[in-house]
């Protein structure tokens, strides 16, 4: 399969653009932006993610949010009682508990014609809740019904679960609570209801490995119930056979759903933690559960700054802007930095429709 043809391709935002929310922080990632058309250009709801600025010989600080004390503390632990996973989690030797070494909030940002970055102002989506004690991430923006919705992966002890909340105007947010119970990630919503049900994407992960990471499919009569959960699609190549999950928000076209969703590369024995690219899906108008049409891997790492970083060679997409024949696409890259690519929908349409 070849790469889809890049017609615009900027990084958008970078950790340095952004002061920490505490001064006993430091921002490591402004990355995996949910972005959507609003007033006349694009608004971006970016995840910002931060660490502790201050270091302890032989002590490794772990981030979380205090429901109580509406800040975030650090907890240190001795580095002989961990294990590191990998460069984003650790493990607790006692009891074999994971913790994530950051800890991620979500800012609003405003572009005019969504290839640059026009105003970061101080709106912040903050932890709020015992099931965002480590943090909120992740956010997926459909509109509906005249509101913006956005799901966004709550993590806390209790494991990484969806929830959803809502805005008219990205100052200030209504919470709807937990949608898909831990663990739950990559949830986007169809932005109209088929068959007079909303619709989702979904990647349930379960603890017992029966089967790699996949993609299910679920309805809902009011956006909060969910049910009807079915198996839509798993991961059947090199390149998604690590995980496999929705990117960004469905969007309609003549031809049917145009899903851009990810892949990740990384097998049982490899190390590390592999690579992530996009490949795209065209689902049935009224049946979306249908797949009429594949293209895997078609949007790899590229870029200096999608190569390396935080985590290297990461395109993670997660936002989607229709702008004439073309589709600006937001995404993360090295789980470092947000960019926008620009493809052409024909050439979209003509990969996935080889010779047509």
């Amino acid at each position: 399969m070849s790469a889809l043809r890049r017609l615009f391709n900027k990084c958008l935002l970078r950790p340095s653009d952004f002061r920490p929310s505490q001064d006993d922080l430091e921002v490591i990632g402004a990355f995996n932006p949910g972005a959507i058309a609003f007033q006349n250009g694009v608004v971006i709801l970016v995840r910002v993610a931060e660490q502790a600025k201050e270091r302890r010989p032989g002590l490794t600080p772990l981030p979380r949010w205090d429901s109580q004390a509406k800040r975030i503390v650090i907890d240190w632990e001795k580095d002989h009682d961990l294990t590191p996973v990998d460069v984003r989690v650790v493990r607790k030797n006692r009891d074999g508990l994971v913790r994530l070494t950051f800890i991620s909030h979500l800012r609003v940002v405003h572009s005019g014609t969504g290839r640059t970055i026009d105003l970061i102002d101080g709106i912040k989506f903050f932890p709020e809740t015992d099931y965002e004690e480590f943090g909120v991430e992740d956010p997926r923006i459909t509109p509906i019904d005249g509101k913006f919705y956005f799901t966004y992966v709550a993590v806390s002890r209790h494991g990484a679960a969806t929830a959803l909340a809502s805005t008219t105007d990205f100052v200030s947010f209504s919470r709807h609570g937990i949608i898909f119970c831990p663990e739950n990630k990559d949830v986007v919503l169809f932005p109209e209801k088929i068959g007079g049900e909303y619709i989702a994407l979904h990647r349930p992960n379960a603890a017992t490995p029966f089967t790699k990471p996949e993609m299910w499919l679920a309805s809902s009569p009011d956006l909060m119930h969910w049910g009807h959960n079915e198996h839509f699609l798993g991961g059947s190549s090199a390149w998604d056979i690590g995980r496999i999950g929705a990117g960004t928000p469905p969007i309609r076209t003549a031809q049917g759903w145009l899903e851009i969703y990810h892949g990740n590369s990384r097998r049982q024995e490899d190390s590390g933690i592999g690579a992530y690219s996009g490949g795209l899906l065209l689902l049935d108008a009224q049946q979306p559960r249908r797949i009429i049409a594949a293209a895997g891997q078609v949007i790899l790492p590229e870029a200096d700054y999608e190569r390396q970083g935080f985590v290297p060679n990461v395109v993670f997409p997660t936002g989607i802007f229709e702008q004439g024949t073309c589709m600006l696409v937001y995404y993360g890259a090295a789980d470092t930095y947000s960019a926008v690519l620009e493809f052409s929908l024909a050439e979209i349409l003509n990969l996935l429709y080889p010779g047509n």
